[in-house]
């Protein structure tokens, strides 16, 4: 056993109180490691106060629901964050507000926060790395229920694309083997990660007409507040097609640009060019292949496709 996951399950042991966290705009391994790890400790430490907290996103529901809990109850608690790289990016702010606090992550460590840190760039997701904090604390007594093995099994099947992404390892596949085994319906859960409905199928059956990959690889998606008002889709369900241009043919690398009420959130997503230091220059970060940003203008996102281009055309 490593000497952070034993740190890790000592703190666990030490505190009666444990809150959870995970970053803002969620997906489902943000949901997966924060309400699997809570699940962990719950079952394993029936006695201790266990909550998970932050906004809500309904599209997320079906994985779990948060809890609401007072200011008072961070009072000498253990703070988890997970899945989250920098501390603007943690859902509710008041995580700080714990005793101590822990930082357990899959993305590129660039801002380093928290009293203990468990970091690891190789992992598929930060659910691979909570399912492999359970093989650690076996001894411990730790133990894993359906439950948690459902969350554990969706983050991990989110954030690696249903294995598809180069993250995927034999790590990867030997925790998706032992996760299954539990009896959660896996087609009841894909499900309700996959299917569309008839609007948001329609709007990115427009996207896909409309893409003309340039001359470096690079496709743009431009998604304007009246293009989602038109086919009433929330700027959080475009998240279920960001892999998009994955599939064709001639695409290196492609950026989804959503404007919202005060701000245009970017996804960038690569097959190859290294695409997080762009991603850095422009209020966000993330892995080499899948990172995500922030601008103020259209004319700052201009600026952000030249960048990128860039970067596609020194790739090739």
């Amino acid at each position: 056993m490593s000497i952070v996951k034993e740190q890790i399950i000592q703190e666990i042991k030490q505190y009666q109180t444990v809150i959870l966290h995970r970053h803002v705009r969620p997906d489902p391994d943000a949901y997966g490691s924060q309400a699997g790890l809570a699940e962990l400790i719950k079952t394993t430490y029936p006695q201790k106060n266990v909550y998970i907290v932050g906004e809500e996103d309904p599209s997320l529901n079906y994985l779990s629901r948060l809890d609401d809990i007072s200011d008072a109850q961070y009072e000498g608690a253990l703070v988890i964050v997970c899945d989250t790289a920098n501390e603007e990016r943690v859902c509710d702010q008041r995580y700080r507000k714990g005793e101590q606090i822990i930082k357990i992550d899959h993305h590129p460590n660039r801002e380093p926060y928290g009293d203990l840190m468990w970091i690891d760039t190789d992992a598929s997701s930060t659910s691979e790395m909570v399912y492999e904090l359970y093989l650690a604390g076996k001894e411990e007594g730790w133990k894993l229920n359906a439950h948690s093995a459902r969350l554990l099994y969706a983050g991990i099947v989110g954030d690696t694309g249903r294995f598809l992404f180069p993250s995927t390892t034999e790590r990867t596949f030997n925790a998706a083997q032992e996760l299954v085994q539990y009896d959660f319906d896996r087609k009841e859960l894909y499900d309700s990660m996959y299917q569309v409905s008839l609007n948001i199928a329609k709007f990115k059956g427009e996207l896909l007409q409309a893409l003309e990959p340039r001359e470096s690889g690079l496709a743009v998606f431009k998604i304007t507040k009246d293009m989602l008002k038109k086919y009433q889709v929330t700027a959080e369900e475009t998240h279920a097609f960001v892999g998009i241009a994955g599939d064709i043919a001639g695409v290196l690398s492609w950026v989804f640009f959503v404007e919202e009420e005060d701000v245009i959130r970017v996804r960038l997503r690569s097959k190859g060019p290294v695409i997080n230091e762009v991603a850095a220059n422009y209020n966000g970060g993330g892995h080499p292949m899948a990172s995500g940003a922030r601008v103020d203008t259209w004319d700052e996102a201009e600026e952000l496709i030249k960048d990128l281009d860039h970067v596609c055309q020194q790739y090739s």
